[in-house]
């Protein structure tokens, strides 16, 4: 990843610098910002292949920072939290984030995913019109970038759209948390699988799922998920 910069804005000095040395070591030139004020500043002036944002931050937090961001920029963002409950998770997929992690992390496993979403942006998964699947009021466009489901298009950020296709490509058979972290982020698994957890629930909101639905994303229990069409 040489010639990659990364802005990693954090107020706590400490996890700046620690991820800093592990930036720098794997070839990337490291900005910094100890705020979100700072953080915006940041982004116009370094131009960013990538940011690390925490949520819990003085003068704006991350979750306002990330907003002002997607506002003109699709710069990938990973955001930070100390909290371990879905509402933080869900709050920064659904105003534009790419990823989180969460606190306390291995800074290993931080440039593991950093690295695994510049590869995805360099060279994304290419779809063609035969890329279309359908199924009793759904259908998947990614060619198009576009579901429908019982008649309505459903807006989904391009990770929901991808988990999507992915259990509904494999109907029937169940997909580990592991292969799809693989999959869909392109990175191994590394201890925490609430990404694709995160993903699911969402999904299952936006679609609409409920005891009638003609298909299903169920959860299998210990292992993963499968899309289950209902007989």
């Amino acid at each position: 990843m040489t010639g990659k910069t990364v802005l990693i804005v954090d107020d706590e000095k400490q996890i700046r610098e620690i991820l800093a040395i592990y930036f720098t070591q794997s070839g990337f030139t490291v900005a910094e910002a100890a705020d979100g004020a700072e953080a915006l500043i940041k982004v116009e002036q370094v131009k960013p292949d990538i940011v690390i944002l925490d949520i819990m931050m003085p003068v704006l937090d991350g979750f306002e920072v990330c907003q002002q961001i997607r506002k003109y920029s699709p710069v990938p963002i990973i955001m930070l939290t100390s909290r371990t409950q879905d509402d933080d998770r869900i709050m920064g997929l659904e105003i534009g984030a790419d990823d989180y992690v969460t606190k306390p992390f291995n800074p290993k496993e931080v440039v593991a995913r950093v690295k695994a979403i510049l590869r995805r942006t360099a060279a994304p998964q290419q779809y063609t019109q035969a890329d279309i699947l359908r199924f009793p009021e759904l259908e998947i466009n990614m060619a198009e970038h576009t579901v429908i489901a019982f008649g309505k298009p459903v807006a989904l950020a391009n990770k929901e759209r991808e988990v999507l296709w992915q259990l509904a490509s494999h109907a029937g058979k169940v997909l580990s948390r592991e292969q799809l972290l693989e999959l869909v982020w392109d990175y191994s698994y590394c201890g925490d699988t609430r990404t694709v957890d995160t993903h699911v629930k969402r999904l299952r909101k936006k679609l609409g799922v409920g005891p009638h639905s003609p298909w299903d994303i169920k959860t299998v229990w210990g292992i993963g998920y499968k899309f289950e069409v209902r007989k």
